[in-house]
């Protein structure tokens, strides 16, 4: 048999054919129509950007009448908009189309200008006549099997139509493109070959790449959660850092050495950043890493099923009314770990209990991001040069008896040493100056902040 021979019509050419009935969209064991509008709205995109568009696949009767096997919906889409008014939706990504616009001069001259047009909510006949041009000029490629009968035609139709189709965890993973090779590496760490339950569909469908994705954003981004994968893939691919791939890859190197048979089971596709994210805060305890894996063995035998949050809920009820991934139920679950670890720990340790700020250092994290506007990845790395700094301070520039040095004003005088890193200024002989003339504070701590950061820069003024 002869090898298909390629065909190239102009896309205006190609739907008119469909129009006449020259080229057939329903052959008895051709699929229905099961595209989406966010799909349909990427093709018309493709095709306004004059990007590429696969070939279409046609089987050629002796009469010359022609069929689709693979292009199917393609050619529905394109021909709904080109002739069923389709509307775009306000969704469209890349909306924006440029293009050259024809300009009649004065003098009968044409000249041609950049411009550009947006797409949302537009049909085809909204579109400016350069744009209608390009549409309908699109060279389109197809490929013809010829000498078909129906029996051929179901083969080729079966055949290039066996195929699995991009699941919403892998097309979510196309929305993070600038880390995507962060989440490769990632992926190699021997914590998700030996140290974790994701079965192995589960490796080969995308699911590690979103737990990925997702502790990455609980870690780092909680407040501003995403339920849906694709707009969490796509809040990190413009916020997120690669310190914070960098720190995640560490955590789980430092895992490997600390999780054993028996617990490995929690970091599966459901909880598994969850937990991931509580062991990026405890990593700020300076406790070593043993110590949470014991708590994930007691978490595991006992206080899963025993202990219960301020609602009188367990762990695994907390979402038995909403979605798993709502951002209620994730804060909520992740409040309760991290006070279920606090209370592990005290209890180890033989100590009644500990002060807020030793008990969530994430809380100091927050709350400097928040006040001194630092990013949540710089503030994990240094957190413990600023404690450092802050103690030295204390000690040698406020008199003893102040209630300055109160532990409730700690974060208020912390985010005072993250602010000087920032603004690259010294606090000593500022500090020294306040604390004689201050010995109150506010018990609001970014209140209290906020008078001494203009207490700081008029002390700069006076005495540049």
């Amino acid at each position: 048999m002869a090898r298909p021979r390629k065909q190239i019509y102009t896309l205006e050419m190609y739907l008119s054919k469909i129009e006449d009935g020259d080229i057939d969209n329903n052959a008895d064991v051709q699929r229905n129509f099961v595209w989406n509008k966010e799909q349909i709205n990427e093709l018309i995109v493709t095709v306004l950007a004059d990007e590429y568009i696969p070939p279409i696949i046609l089987g050629e009767e002796s009469s010359s009448q022609l069929h689709i096997t693979d292009g199917g919906c393609r050619s529905a889409a394109l021909n709904s908009f080109r002739n069923g008014n389709y509307k775009i939706t306000s969704a469209v990504e890349d909306s924006v189309i440029f293009y050259k616009k024809k300009v009649k001069r004065e003098d009968g001259s044409i000249d041609w200008e950049d411009a550009s047009f947006d797409i949302r909510n537009k049909t085809y006949e909204k579109l400016p006549e350069e744009l209608k041009k390009r549409f309908n000029e699109y060279q389109l490629e197809t490929i013809i099997h010829e000498n078909c009968d129906s029996h051929r035609i179901s083969k080729y139709i079966k055949r290039y139509n066996n195929h699995t189709p991009m699941n919403t965890d892998q097309k979510a993973f196309t929305y993070i493109d600038k880390f995507a090779g962060n989440i490769r590496e990632i992926l190699s760490c021997r914590f998700f070959l030996d140290y974790s339950s994701f079965s192995e569909p589960e490796k080969t469908k995308g699911v590690i790449e979103r737990v990925i994705a997702e502790t990455i954003m609980c870690t780092n981004h909680l407040d501003k959660w995403k339920k849906q994968p694709k707009a969490l893939c796509k809040y990190l691919n413009e916020n997120a850092s690669k310190e914070e791939f960098e720190k995640l890859a560490d955590n789980l190197h430092r895992l490997e050495y600390v999780i054993t048979e028996d617990i490995r089971n929690l970091f599966n596709k459901k909880d598994a950043f969850l937990f991931l994210a509580l062991f990026d805060r405890f990593t700020f305890l300076g406790i070593e890493d043993h110590r949470f894996a014991e708590f994930l063995r007691e978490f595991k035998e006992n206080l899963r099923s025993s202990k219960r949050n301020e609602k009188g809920l367990l762990f695994d009820e907390i979402d038995r009314d909403l979605s798993t991934k709502d951002k209620a139920v994730i804060m909520e679950k992740l409040e309760m770990l991290s006070c279920l670890l606090d209370d592990f720990l005290c209890a180890e340790n033989g100590k009644k209990g500990k002060t807020d700020s030793e008990k969530n250092p994430f809380d100091e994290i927050t709350f400097l991001a928040e006040t001194v506007g630092i990013d949540k990845s710089v503030l994990k790395r240094d957190i413990s040069l600023y404690r450092e700094t802050l103690d030295d301070l204390e000690e040698k520039t406020i008199r003893t008896g102040s209630k300055l040095l109160d532990e409730q004003n700690r974060l208020s005088l912390l985010a005072m040493v993250a602010y000087s890193y920032k603004e690259d200024q010294d606090l000593d002989d500022w500090l020294m100056e306040y604390a004689e003339n201050n010995n109150t504070y506010d018990a609001d701590q970014k209140k209290n902040f906020r008078y001494m950061r203009e207490a700081f820069e008029r002390f700069l003024l006076t005495s540049a």
